[in-house]
């Protein structure tokens, strides 16, 4: 007979058919099955091809903004017009490893990688704030530069109208990424939203620029190109944050307390003990240990796990996995089954 205490993973991916006989059946809920039918796609590939769409989009946009504005620096040799429009480069090439990641985390787990490459998604986040912080340090010496060194702004109208051009391609681009990355839980492509959103900014600071270099104020110019190092930075530490939580496996509490919520009011759950949550790439999976009757079946403690499982998948957005451990409620004078395990933990 198997051990009560089992952990029952289920994988929520389509292809498994309902099998017949009584064993087969018995097999069937003891090895991880689906819920979906198997014509229905799987929402974790949606979502990492929605991540792609927006990608190569904010990719086109950008990457037609920064052309225009690198035309109007050539010929106004404007400090604070090449900050936003270097800016607005290295944003447009993100899209890069953050394609890659998305490609990588739809590949399906390997017995080295055994919960498959959705980390690659964390890790193209790290170069979103390394390029944010490499942008910061450019900008910084060009303005630096220009202020040691004034020179006249040349094309002030063109250069006007190149940062207009920038901000609206950049706020368009934020608002897609950052819609589409907390729709599908990419904290790299909130990011690198965030990082659209900065440059967006710095395009409307590059405009007082040109006001200041019109009215003969020479170092307007490189002043706001100071300017524009410092909302970088500002996005940078945000963007660090985010990604910085997500390595660290952190969660939305308020997640936690609707997984506890939802377990709770599974027929058959007399507590919740352990519960974690975390997220692989913009995917959630869930370990809770449960407690239910001492003197329920196998089969009784299997269904509560199951149905326990359901409930989670259903109660917390973008949780595609979750491992259920059924503990018997103690009875009195029983010992704790877990003490031969207690020196593993304190290890």
């Amino acid at each position: 007979m198997s051990d009560p205490h089992r952990h029952h993973h289920h994988d929520h991916s389509p292809g498994h058919h309902s099998p017949t006989g009584p064993w087969r059946r018995l097999a069937h809920r003891l090895t991880p099955h689906s819920h979906e039918s198997t014509d229905k796609l799987d929402p974790a590939l949606e979502s990492s091809a929605r991540g792609l769409r927006a990608l190569w989009v904010s990719l086109a946009v950008l990457g037609a903004t920064a052309l225009a504005q690198a035309a109007v620096v050539a010929a106004s040799g404007s400090v604070a017009l090449l900050g936003d429009t270097v800016h607005n480069t290295a944003d447009a090439l993100t899209a890069v490893p953050l394609g890659i990641a998305f490609l990588l985390g739809r590949r399906a787990a390997t017995r080295r990688f055994t919960y498959g490459f959705g980390r690659a998604e964390d890790l193209a986040g790290i170069v979103v704030v390394l390029t944010i912080a490499a942008s910061a340090v450019l900008a910084a010496w060009t303005a630096v530069d220009r202020l040691l060194d004034p020179r006249p702004v040349a094309h002030v109208p063109a250069v006007a109208v190149a940062a207009l051009v920038g901000f609206a391609g950049n706020e368009w681009v934020a608002r897609h990424r950052i819609r589409v990355g907390r729709e599908i839980g990419s904290a790299a492509l909130v990011a690198d939203g965030l990082h659209a959103r900065t440059d967006g900014c710095t395009s409307l600071a590059v405009l007082l620029g040109a006001g200041g270099a019109a009215l003969g104020w020479q170092l307007a110019d490189p002043l706001v190109g100071l300017a524009i190092t410092a909302a970088i930075v500002l996005v940078l530490r945000d963007a660090a944050r985010e990604v910085f939580r997500r390595l660290m496996d952190a969660v939305d509490p308020a997640l936690v307390d609707r997984a506890e919520r939802a377990l709770g009011e599974v027929a058959g759950v007399r507590g919740v003990g352990e519960l974690r949550l975390r997220w692989i790439g913009h995917r959630l999976r869930a370990e809770v240990a449960l407690v239910v009757d001492g003197e329920a079946t196998v089969r009784q403690a299997h269904r509560i796990a199951v149905e326990a499982e359901h409930a989670l998948l259903h109660a917390v957005p973008r949780l595609t996995a979750a491992l259920v451990h059924a503990d018997p409620a103690p009875a009195p004078g029983e010992a704790d089954p877990h003490l031969a395990l207690a020196h593993h933990a304190t290890a």
